[in-house]
């Protein structure tokens, strides 16, 4: 097993950062290496946003209510972008319309979602701490206007690095079976039963984690997020449309 791999297995999401800024060098190494992930038929479809202004900051903090965002070092917030290809289209004197189609907004919702994964990995190997932020969904318009982003745009994620200020244990993962899968999908049955094993590590993985709180196991984490309603959440595609997305 090579250090690459050592690396990705040691993988866990850090919400606490020391006040150190990172250097200029490591700043422009991640922003490099974010443009050198694989993109959807080199359409380059998306965008960063490298917030620095603290304002900026504590809004996004807000909108994720999650108050560590402001005090990440770093702040990225990753956009899928058919602005940018819109533009180059009109001025060749050619239609946009495909823009509103479901598999252009995926492909750029993945090469964003891949840039930031590329630049996850590149940060954990300066021994950086990073944690995705997906509670930018809270609020998507907030988003939308605090960034001034333009049509065939949508922010997808957001990621905060900085040097971590806490070493959490190794978050266990589902077994194997219940994920890989060979050459077709495997429907089970009984799954709270199959799955009593993972609920016991996930509940004291939580337990050792949070003591003294109340701690669920994993199936019952799922049940409750399944029956769970975010209002704003609920907007999403709507607010997809406006920018000009999933027209069809």
């Amino acid at each position: 097993m090579n250090a690459t791999i050592e690396q990705l297995l040691q993988h866990r999401s850090i919400r606490q950062f020391k006040a150190t800024p990172l250097s200029s060098a490591e700043t422009d190494c991640l922003l490099q290496v974010a443009q050198h992930g694989a993109t959807s038929s080199f359409m380059q479809s998306y965008s960063i946003i490298h917030v620095s202004d603290p304002a900026k900051k504590a809004a996004l903090a807000a909108i994720g209510k999650q108050p560590y965002i402001a005090d990440a070092a770093m702040l990225l917030v990753f956009v899928a972008d058919h602005h940018r290809n819109a533009q180059i289209a009109s001025e060749k004197g050619k239609s946009t319309a495909i823009i509103g189609s479901m598999d252009y907004f995926l492909f750029a919702t993945a090469d964003a979602m891949i840039a930031a994964q590329t630049t996850t990995v590149a940060a954990e190997s300066l021994d950086l701490g990073t944690v995705f932020l997906g509670s930018l969904n809270n609020d998507a318009q907030a988003v939308i206007d605090l960034l001034e982003l333009p049509a065939h745009t949508f922010p997808v994620v957001g990621l905060a690095i900085g040097h971590p200020d806490q070493a959490p244990q190794l978050k266990p993962r589902l077994p194997r079976n219940q994920v890989v899968f060979e050459n077709s999908y495997v429907q089970q049955a009984n799954l709270v039963t199959q799955l009593s094993d993972y609920d016991e590590a996930v509940h004291q993985y939580y337990d050792l984690r949070a003591a003294n709180q109340r701690v669920d196991h994993f199936t019952t984490q799922i049940a409750g997020a399944m029956d769970r309603r975010f209002e704003k959440r609920h907007e999403l595609l709507a607010i997809a449309q406006k920018q000009g997305f999933l027209q069809y």
